[in-house]
């Protein structure tokens, strides 16, 4: 017989064995998979790609011509963060026209509504798989604007939330597993766990602590076990690891680079934190989960430790990520960056079972959640808020004056980055295309057998305007890896800490004469910069042939390239001196 404690939680001895597996409750289809449902038709509604989704998309069109994961032909930079989510979109990348545009949306609406149905079907196996269950923490995901937007944004949002959603349903399962004395194979949720520094590299964070979750439960198995499924797990990140050593001469992707990820900025952190919690009132669901958690934990005393370490992995990560982004200072998108941690933190509640004792605080998420879905949203509308905190999804829409904008034409609205684009398309081979004097575009030089480049900031619509054989460039080393490999502005906005004078690109492209849109002396003073051995020596690592004898050079390399730095100011870079 199985024990139900009050109507809900399941104790470990009472879950069915194999052979009296029940089916899931026609209750638990219903009502979990129609949660995940209305979260699916919410994304879509939202459905919209940003500028850094461009970047993505311009990449995987540069696979499907055979000319590698490149933004720019002929430059190995790794301008994208999301290892997996650009091998994803690698065969729509095959498809003419806007098909990968649409593509890369439809994919994240899918990702995101799965990851919403794994974690949901995760709270119910850990409960016990047989009760009645309510959409609980789930709630928060569903009602929260930002996950609306970032689920498509052509970024890697919703595979983010996918895979936590698979991650931490697999380990889920292996628990149960272990509940009924079965063997099962564990290896594919170490696999999948393994993908989580190239599904992001702070998700490293998630995929450790669920690992953690893992071995424990395949501990009794025995060591050679743990060790094979350590292996299955790092198989695949360790492998890329090597090809980008080798292909893009270091350790970590390009954006690592421009973002010094690896410099504190608790100060911003904190300020983007607040922008987040308090904007939606976040201590309300945070107080109700709480009590709902604190509550489960006491009826449920019968629960092994084994049960309660595999429920505490997800919050233990979602609070350590948090740390993280708030150490490097958020991100200049409003949530976005915070919000693996908020889906890590409420994974272990999305759905709790129907007890009376906690239809009140159900109650009270529900209020909120409606409050939320009805009218909190950041007060800076699409215009730039506090702290340069942007709400990136209006920004684009009020800019490009389409409501969701994604098809190449609906980019054709930007402000600047068309004009940049035809004039870069129909100018001479070798050409170097700046935002000039009164804003307008001025060319300069014309080199035949080497590509034009176009410098500007909005890279994304920039590059999915042009042509792919154009360099397009930007100031803080996305895509650029000058402005990579040089010094922050001090207190610069996130995710545009480095901002390298034009006179840079300049010099690397030959040009001797910027008729007044340069001071002659910064000019000269970025030519030598740029003739420095070990800038040279960095550029040809992403611009040399990749030969074996290149590779192995930009492997043996990639640590001391990685760490290396100038002065952003070429007068300061000019004597070849370090940052």
């Amino acid at each position: 017989m199985s024990a139900v404690i009050d109507g809900g939680v399941t104790t470990e001895s009472a879950v069915p064995g194999p052979a009296r597996r029940a089916p899931v409750p026609t209750w638990n289809l219903v009502v979990l998979g129609g949660t995940a449902a209305v979260f699916g038709l919410l994304v879509w509604h939202r459905r919209w790609i940003s500028d850094d989704g461009l970047i993505v998309l311009r990449t995987v069109r540069q696979i499907a011509l055979g000319n590698g994961p490149v933004f720019n032909a002929g430059e190995r930079v790794e301008a994208n963060t999301s290892t997996l989510w650009t091998a994803l979109l690698a065969l729509p990348g095959l498809l003419p026209g806007d098909g990968l545009n649409w593509s890369a949306v439809v994919l994240g609406v899918v990702l995101s509504a799965a990851g919403v149905a794994f974690a949901l079907d995760g709270a119910r196996r850990l409960f016990g798989g047989r009760a009645r269950m309510v959409p609980c923490g789930a709630l928060v995901v569903v009602a929260l604007p930002p996950f609306w937007d970032f689920g498509t944004s052509g970024l890697e949002t919703g595979l983010i939330i996918g895979w936590l959603g698979l991650a931490w349903w697999l380990v889920v399962c292996r628990l149960e597993a272990r509940r009924a004395d079965l063997e099962g194979r564990a290896w594919p949720a170490a696999v999948v766990l393994g993908l989580a520094p190239l599904v992001r590299p702070d998700l490293a964070i998630a995929g450790l602590l669920f690992a953690v979750a893992l071995g424990v439960l395949e501990a009794r198995r025995g060591w050679v076990r743990l060790v094979g499924l350590a292996a299955a797990a790092a198989v695949l990140p360790v492998a890329y690891e090597i090809f980008r050593a080798g292909y893009y001469g270091l350790l970590v992707p390009s954006t690592a680079l421009a973002k010094e990820a690896a410099t504190p900025r608790w100060e911003q952190g904190l300020n983007y934190l607040d922008d987040l919690i308090g904007t939606y009132g976040l201590w309300v669901p945070a107080a109700v989960l709480a009590v709902v958690g604190l509550t489960l934990a006491l009826v449920a005393t019968s629960l092994r430790r084994v049960s309660v370490l595999v429920a505490l992995a997800p919050p233990l990560a979602g609070l350590l990520i948090a740390l993280y982004v708030t150490r490097v200072g958020g991100d200049f998108m409003h949530a976005r960056m915070m919000l693996p941690s908020l889906f890590c933190l409420v994974l272990p509640v999305m759905a709790v079972p129907w007890r009376r004792d906690l239809l009140p605080a159900v109650a009270v998420l529900g209020v909120w959640a409606l409050v939320c879905v009805a009218g909190l949203r950041p007060d800076y509308g699409e215009k730039l808020g506090p702290n340069f905190i942007a709400n990136e999804r209006m920004y684009y829409v009020n800019i490009t004056g389409v409501p969701h904008p994604i098809t190449t034409d609906d980019f054709r609205g930007h402000p600047v980055a068309p004009d940049g684009a035809a004039t870069v398309a129909g100018a001479p081979p070798g050409t170097l295309v700046l935002r000039g004097l009164e804003d307008g575009w001025s060319l300069f030089g014309e080199t035949p057998g080497t590509p034009s480049t176009i410098v500007w900031l909005n890279l994304g619509v920039t590059g999915e305007l042009s042509p792919l054989d154009v360099r397009v460039h930007d100031s803080i080393g996305l895509t650029n890896p000058l402005a990579a490999h040089s010094t922050s502005v001090p207190n610069g906005r996130i995710g545009h800490d480095k901002e390298l004078p034009t006179s840079w690109d300049t010099a690397d492209a030959g040009v001797t004469d910027a008729r007044g849109l340069i001071d002659p002396t910064e000019l000269g003073a970025a030519q030598q910069a740029v003739a420095c051995p070990r800038t040279q020596e960095m550029l040809a690592s992403v611009r040399a042939p990749l030969t074996f004898d290149r590779f192995w050079d930009n492997l043996a390399g990639a640590v001391e390239r990685t760490s290396y730095r100038y002065p952003r100011d070429p007068l300061e870079a000019a004597d070849c001196r370090t940052g």
